[in-house]
């Protein structure tokens, strides 16, 4: 056996010194990228050139790996040289271990400097006042929808849509010791007690559930009380040394957060875009097709349409619309004012590369 083996580790070894020199004259490029782009004042992450990146490794990919498997190879790649120009600061609901955190770095990479935040609310702020050069929020969940507090926030926000990721989102009950006995509470952010709310029913109807900023604080909280319970990412249960009583406790196999990433940069078109916009109509019949006609006209498809209340005291409501394209595309461009000049209130809130 190591007669066969010994030969194949050699050409193994080979190719990886083969690699790490490749790895630093990639490195070296991002390097002298970055005098350039200090220069110009230019921002150090362009998610659209990092996607366009990504899906070219898709295209060109030959086997027997994986595209998912290389593209997250390539996306650390990415990140640690733009950490040699730059070390990006994002900010997400934390503390450590929520799935915001994990957005973050499946969207940035590890080398990033990640800024915890005790809200959404505080995710926006830290973003608009630079504490971040970006923030991830999320925007909606595959079992029950939309997150309203990240809507109403996009409403006033200075900030920008510059991309989006989803993300895998598998619940876990947790304790201090790994087991149910002498546990009164469950706590969990509102998403995820709903998103689990059949499989508690079934197994501890008679707990108490208590909604929480956020599933690691969660796992915080059970980390120094053996009476609660928590809901969180198997992430958490590592961070603050839980025992899993039972893992995928979702009531959807398939559940999926969408998170948007926030920040100042107008991304460019990067070949597979998206849009997102928020408008009112005035209060007339036939108001919102009027509205929404525009986009049929120029033929540009929608793919997301969520309405919300204005909470004025009236029955107002803003609409909020993904549809295919970037904003420099002449069709969006046509169809967003048009839009604009039938809506009583209209907003871009970004236009961003269409996640992996």
């Amino acid at each position: 056996m190591t007669d066969k083996l010994t030969p194949l580790r050699v050409q193994i070894d080979a190719i990886d010194a083969q690699l790490l020199d490749l790895f630093n004259q990639r490195a070296r490029l991002a390097q002298q990228v970055g005098h350039v782009k200090a220069e110009t004042r230019a921002p150090v992450f362009r998610p659209e050139r990092e996607a366009q990146i990504l899906r070219g490794v898709a295209e060109r990919n030959p086997g027997p790996l994986k595209n998912a498997d290389l593209q997250t190879i390539y996306r650390e790649i990415m990140s640690a040289c733009r950490s040699l120009e730059k070390r990006v600061v994002v900010a997400y609901l934390g503390p450590a271990g929520t799935f915001s955190e994990q957005a973050v770095y499946q969207q940035f990479g590890g080398a990033v400097d990640g800024l915890p935040c005790v809200s959404i609310d505080e995710v926006f702020r830290a973003t608009e006042a630079g504490t971040a050069d970006f923030g991830v929020v999320p925007v909606e969940n595959s079992s029950e929808g939309a997150i309203n507090r990240t809507l109403d926030l996009m409403l006033a926000t200075t900030a920008l849509i510059s991309g989006e990721v989803a993300i895998a989102v598998h619940h876990s009950l947790m304790s201090k010791t790994g087991a149910m006995e002498g546990v009164t509470v469950v706590c969990a952010h509102s998403q995820a007690l709903a998103q689990c709310q059949g499989w508690l029913n079934q197994h501890y109807p008679q707990l108490e559930r208590r909604a929480v900023a956020s599933n690691a604080e969660a796992a915080l909280m059970a980390a120094g009380d053996a009476g609660i319970a928590a809901i969180a990412s198997d992430m958490a249960a590592e961070q603050y040394q839980l025992g899993v009583v039972q893992a995928h406790i979702q009531d959807d196999p398939h559940n999926r957060t969408r998170f948007a990433i926030i920040g100042q940069l107008q991304t460019n078109p990067s070949g597979l875009d998206k849009t997102s916009i928020v408008m009112a109509v005035p209060n007339k019949a036939g108001a919102v097709y009027d509205m929404l006609a525009p986009l049929a006209t120029n033929s540009v498809s929608m793919t997301r349409f969520e309405s919300r209340p204005a909470r004025i005291g009236t029955w107002d409501y803003y609409f909020y619309v993904d549809i295919e394209g970037h904003l420099f595309d002449p069709a969006v461009a046509k169809a967003l004012e048009e839009l604009k000049d039938n809506a009583a209130f209209f907003k871009v809130l970004g236009s961003y590369p269409v996640s992996l």
